[in-house]
C-alpha cells in the first residue's frame, strides 16, 4: 500500500516540476521578461531607482521604469486605474481614500541621538527626555542646560545639531509641536558629521534619520553613538513600555508595535488601484521586502523587522497570472489541476490506511489542542494532578531523580493561540524565582514568562527550537520546556498552588482577563471586541492571537507582571 501511495506521490511531484519549469517564476535571477512601470514620490526618486537598478542587474530581462511624478500625479495615477507606485507617509494624499491596496515596504525614522560618554548618560537612560523638554532645546538651544532637562541642578549647557534634511526638521517640529522656523539647531549635512560633532561636543544632542547612522553591515550604530530615549507619556521616568532604545533590533521592534512617538517615524509604501497579481509586478515587490531591504538603509532609510517583511510576501501570496493577457497561464492551470489530484491521492490513501489500521488498534485520546474550542473557560482547562501551578501561568513537576519540569499551562496557551517561536535560556544558567524564564511568541509579538522555581537549567526541550506544536497541543507532557535542578524546592512551592486550588484560582483569573480584554480593546482595538467576547460574555478561545501587537505588550505588564 505504501509503495503504492508513494509512486503515484512521485510522479505527481514529477509532472508538478515539469510544468513549473515551463511557466513564469517569481524567483530573483530566473524571471520571465518583461517591463514594469513604476511612478515615484520626488523624496522615494533616488531609493526607487537603486531598486529598479539592482533588481534588473539580478535579472536581465526585466526592465523596471521608474519616474518622478508628484504628489497629485500618483494620485491620478491611482484613479486611473493603472500603475505601482512607491509613496512616503509624507505624501499621503495618494493613500486618503484614493488607493485601493497598499502595502508597507520600508520605514522613515528620525531619531533624537547622544553621545555615549554624556556625563548624565545613567540619568538620561533612567528618566528618558519628553517631548516638552525637547521643544524647549529645540526653540532656545542656547539657554537649554541638563539640570532643567533632567531636574538635578546641573548648570550644563545643552547643543543641539541637527542633520540638514527637510524631512528630519518637519518631523521633529511636529514631535515637539513647535513652528518648523522656531528651531534654530546647528546644520550637518550628513550622519557622519553629525557623529563627528557629537564626539567633540559630548554632551549634545543630534537628530537625523536612524539609516543615516546605523551600520548597515552588523546594525549596530556608530563607535560611541546612542539613542536618547524619550519619555513619551511625559511622567519623568521610562516605563517598560518605553524601554526600546538598547540597540537597532530592540528599537526596530518598538517602533513597528507603536511604542516610537507617530510624528517621528513614517511608513514607505507600495501603491496600486488593485492588489499587483502579475508576474513581474508581484516578483518585483516581493524581492523589494526580502533582499531588496538593505538598499533602504544606504538612503537613511529602515528596513522592516523580519516578521513584518513575513506578512507583507503572505499578502502578495497571489496565484500566478500572466504578465501579458491577465489570464491566467497554461503552467498555472495544469499546477493547480495537478495539485488537486495529488491531495485527492494521498487523502484517499490516507483515509484507507486509517480504516484497515483501526481493525488493529486501540484509539487513544489525544491531549487537547489549543483550537478545539470555540470558547474557553476554567471548566475546559486541562488540569493534572501532582504538577504545582505559578500564578505567572507556568507549572514545576518533581521527578523521581529530584530534577524538576517546567512549562506553560494550558490558560496561557488557549489566549495566545498557536505560538511560532520560544526563545530560552541555556543549559547550566542558575535562575531565581521570578527571574525571567522563557519568551514565546506569535508571528512577531512576544510575551515574557518567569521562574516557578530557584536553580539551575540541566536541559531544554530541544524540539521546541524548531517546532513550537507541543506547547500547544501538550503543554504539560511534550510541550515541557526545561529540566531545573532545584535550590530551594520546599520554599518555592509554598507560593504555588495544585489542583483543585488552583482549578478555584483560574475562576478568578478567568474574571481577570475579562476586565483586562475589556480596558485594553476600548484603549487599542475596539473593532474586535466582537471577536473577544461572544453572546453571554464567554470568552473567545485564542483570544489573543490575532490582535495588535499593542494589547500583547498591555497583556505583559497588566497581567502576566502583576501576578509576580
Amino acid at each position: 500500500m505504501k509503495t503504492r501511495i508513494f509512486f503515484f506521490i512521485g510522479i505527481l511531484l514529477l509532472g508538478y516540476s515539469s510544468a513549473n519549469s515551463q511557466g513564469a517564476v517569481t524567483t530573483a535571477g530566473n524571471i520571465k521578461g518583461g517591463t514594469v512601470s513604476v511612478l515615484s514620490s520626488p523624496e522615494l526618486y533616488s531609493l526607487a531607482t537603486q531598486w529598479a537598478a539592482e533588481y534588473s542587474r539580478l535579472n536581465p530581462t526585466v526592465s523596471i521604469q521608474v519616474t518622478k511624478v508628484p504628489e497629485s500625479g500618483i494620485s491620478g495615477m491611482l484613479k486611473t486605474g493603472a500603475g505601482l507606485g512607491f509613496v512616503s507617509q509624507a505624501s499621503d494624499a495618494a493613500l486618503r481614500g484614493k488607493s485601493a491596496w497598499n502595502m508597507v515596504v520600508g520605514r522613515d525614522v528620525i531619531i533624537p541621538v547622544m553621545n555615549k560618554k554624556n556625563s548624565f548618560l545613567a540619568e538620561i537612560n533612567r528618566k528618558g527626555i519628553s517631548p516638552a523638554a525637547f521643544a524647549g532645546i529645540l526653540e532656545n538651544p542656547g539657554s537649554a542646560t541638563w539640570g532643567t532637562m533632567l531636574g538635578i541642578g546641573q548648570n550644563v549647557p545643552v547643543h543641539l545639531y541637527m542633520v540638514n534634511d527637510p524631512a528630519v526638521k518637519s518631523g521633529v517640529a511636529e514631535f515637539a509641536k513647535i513652528n518648523p522656523g522656531k528651531i534654530t539647531a546647528q546644520t550637518v549635512e550628513s550622519g557622519a558629521a553629525l557623529a563627528a560633532a557629537l564626539q567633540n561636543d559630548p554632551n549634545a544632542i543630534g537628530f537625523c534619520r536612524m539609516g543615516t547612522i546605523v551600520n548597515t553591515g552588523n546594525q549596530t550604530f556608530d563607535e560611541n553613538i546612542a539613542l536618547l530615549p524619550i519619555d513619551k507619556n511625559g511622567n519623568g521616568n521610562l516605563d517598560y513600555a518605553e524601554k526600546i532604545y538598547d540597540n537597532p533590533q530592540a528599537f526596530a521592534r518598538g517602533v513597528w508595535i507603536g511604542k516610537y512617538p507617530k510624528a517621528l517615524c513614517g511608513n514607505i509604501y507600495a501603491v496600486s488601484p488593485v492588489q499587483p497579481t502579475g508576474d513581474l509586478e508581484t516578483a518585483f515587490l516581493s524581492w523589494v521586502i526580502t533582499d531588496g531591504q538593505k538598499i533602504l538603509n544606504q538612503h537613511g532609510y529602515n528596513d522592516l523587522v523580519y516578521n513584518e517583511r513575513q506578512t507583507q510576501l503572505d499578502r502578495l501570496a497571489v496565484a500566478p497570472v500572466s504578465a501579458v493577457t491577465g489570464s491566467y497561464s497554461t503552467y498555472s492551470i495544469v499546477k493547480l489541476i495537478l495539485l488537486v489530484i495529488l491531495a485527492l491521492v494521498v487523502i484517499g490513501s490516507i483515509v484507507d490506511m486509517i480504516v484497515r489500521s483501526g481493525k488493529h488498534r486501540i484509539p487513544t485520546m489525544p491531549e487537547k489542542s489549543a483550537s478545539s474550542a470555540h470558547t474557553f473557560d476554567e471548566n475546559s482547562m486541562n488540569l493534572p494532578k501532582g504538577l504545582f501551578f505559578d500564578k505567572t501561568h507556568t507549572w514545576a513537576f518533581m521527578e523521581k531523580d529530584g530534577s524538576v519540569k517546567v512549562g506553560i499551562d494550558d490558560f496561557l496557551q488557549h489566549v495566545t493561540g498557536a505560538l511560532t517561536r520560544v526563545d530560552m535560556r541555556n543549559p547550566g544558567e542558575k535562575i531565581r524565582k521570578g527571574d525571567r524564564l522563557l519568551t514565546i511568541v506569535r508571528n512577531g509579538k512576544q510575551l515574557h514568562l518567569y521562574a516557578p522555581v530557584s536553580g539551575t537549567i540541566i536541559a531544554q526541550n530541544k524540539t521546541l527550537a524548531t517546532s513550537t506544536t507541543a506547547l500547544n497541543n501538550a503543554p504539560y507532557g511534550e510541550g515541557w520546556v526545561y529540566t531545573i535542578e532545584p535550590t530551594s524546592w520546599l520554599r518555592d512551592i509554598q507560593f504555588m498552588t495544585m489542583a483543585e486550588k488552583y482549578h478555584t484560582w483560574l475562576k478568578d483569573e478567568f474574571t481577570r482577563l475579562k476586565e483586562f480584554f475589556t480596558e485594553a480593546l476600548t484603549v487599542h482595538t475596539p473593532e474586535y471586541a466582537h471577536v473577544v467576547m461572544q453572546d453571554g460574555g464567554e470568552l473567545q478561545d485564542n483570544i489573543l492571537a490575532d490582535l495588535d501587537p499593542r494589547v500583547w505588550e498591555d497583556f505583559q505588564t497588566k497581567f502576566i507582571d502583576k501576578s509576580r
